[in-house]
């Protein structure tokens, strides 16, 4: 038996808004966009009359896709505690890219307000990998770390 991560899911309050970030300025693609009703939806979500537009993306480079989900019915509402880095549960997925300054420099550039600017983890990681990274929020809040593996 064999398991890997088949995507994330991110409920969000605003489907153009969250677009425009994850494939405007991230330049993730548009894979895949649904609108998703009916019972089964219902009985794998537990919530009475579920109805959502559903939109994957995928980063340019590959790798694990993002299900954008703004829920029409029922209306979901945002958590401020969900946005803070140390409460429990899923609290941040992290995207792998190559110049991370230049990353957060555009980022920046385009309004993206991050928790700091590019730091050096102190020690390495696996497989003696030193690691730069930050955070920043997506529209809704949820944590985004963008990092870089340095091979040496």
């Amino acid at each position: 038996m064999r398991m890997t991560i088949n995507h994330l899911n991110i409920v969000v309050a605003n489907m153009q808004r969250s677009l425009d970030f994850y494939v405007g300025l991230l330049g993730m693609r548009q894979t895949f966009a649904v609108m998703l009703q009916d019972r089964w939806l219902e009985e794998v979500t537990g919530c009475d009359d579920a109805r959502a537009h559903c939109v994957f993306v995928v980063p340019d480079g590959g790798g694990c896709r993002l299900e954008l989900l703004q829920y029409l019915s029922p209306e979901g509402t945002a958590l401020l505690p969900n946005t803070l880095p140390h409460t429990q549960g899923l609290r941040h997925f992290a995207l792998e890219v190559t110049d991370l300054d230049g990353w957060y420099q555009k980022l920046s550039a385009a309004g993206v307000r991050f928790v700091s600017p590019p730091v050096t983890v102190p020690f390495r990681i696996v497989e003696g990998i030193q690691k730069r990274l930050c955070y920043c929020h997506d529209p809704d809040g949820v944590i985004v770390e963008f990092c870089e593996h340095l091979r040496s």
